[in-house]
């Protein structure tokens, strides 16, 4: 019964953090149901999500810093977006004004809210990192993971390399987090895998209620093919590396911030 109970309030605690994806998907359900009056729909999502973002913050859901690496993400996906509508990987075929190059600005949120349930579920879980490789080594893994998805266009595609140099980086590195104080533990390359594919499901979901489009959907929606898991398994570990380097750097610099506190307040009883 314990087992059920953490498990239920785990749910909770990750249906919590999952606020923002949640309202796209409800946001892209009610406007593909219902026709929204003077604008297209493409551009009350973007109002919507642009009022999401605002309330969250206004709220206290989201600190500004959790906004900062949102808007990162933001940036980043819409930078992808760009690139792969260019490329003809998918399409936005509705109509809207806040389009630019084939490309609707609401997209960019979609990988914000991934960003978004990052942050929230490390800050609701505690999430500690054991075990984390340098920044050294990270960095330059992120951003190879993030550069295949443009150069495999154009050269061969080595997401399977990195795949497996990131099991290898990774194979000591564990993540814990605590439900309802206790605390659990489970691999960081089991996290990745199991996020992409929650996200893939994700994906079904959205292409269904039309956010895009593949070239396999135009006629009729059908099941995106499940190799796409290797795809948001990889932009999974990119969000999740660029969250848990700028979390390390910020405790670093709390603690250092602390340490130099503590250290002129020794020095000024000592004076005194």
């Amino acid at each position: 019964m314990r087992a059920m109970k953490q498990l239920g309030r785990f749910g909770v605690e990750q249906a919590l953090s999952c606020l923002f994806p949640v309202v796209i998907f409800a946001s892209l359900a009610v406007t593909q149901i219902i026709s929204l009056p003077f604008l297209p729909r493409y551009d009350w999502l973007l109002i919507i999500c642009f009022l999401m973002q605002w309330g969250m913050v206004r709220s206290g859901l989201e600190t500004l810093d959790e906004l900062k690496v949102i808007t990162l993400f933001h940036i980043i996906g819409l930078a992808l977006e760009l690139f792969k509508v260019h490329m003809g990987s998918w399409s936005y075929p509705d109509e809207g004004y806040t389009k630019i190059f084939g490309v609707p600005l609401y997209s960019g949120f979609m990988y914000a809210s991934v960003a978004s349930y990052l942050c929230q579920a490390w800050r609701r879980l505690h999430v500690q990192l054991i075990n984390w490789p340098s920044n050294w080594i990270v960095v330059p893994l992120s951003a190879s993971i993030y550069l295949n998805f443009f150069t495999h266009h154009y050269w061969i595609d080595v997401r399977w390399w990195l795949s497996g140099l990131v099991i290898i980086v990774f194979w000591k590195s564990w993540v814990t987090y605590e439900v309802n104080r206790s605390q659990y533990r489970m691999p960081i390359a089991l996290s990745f895998v199991l996020i992409g594919f929650f996200i893939w499901i994700a994906e079904n979901i959205a292409t269904f209620f039309g956010a895009w489009e593949y070239p396999n959907q135009t006629e009729a929606w059908s099941l995106v093919h499940l190799g796409k898991v290797s795809s948001w398994l990889l932009l999974v570990i990119v969000s999740f590396l660029i969250v848990a380097t700028l979390k390390r750097v910020k405790g670093e610099s709390r603690s250092s911030w602390q340490e130099n506190l503590f250290v002129h307040k020794d020095s000024e009883k000592l004076h005194e």
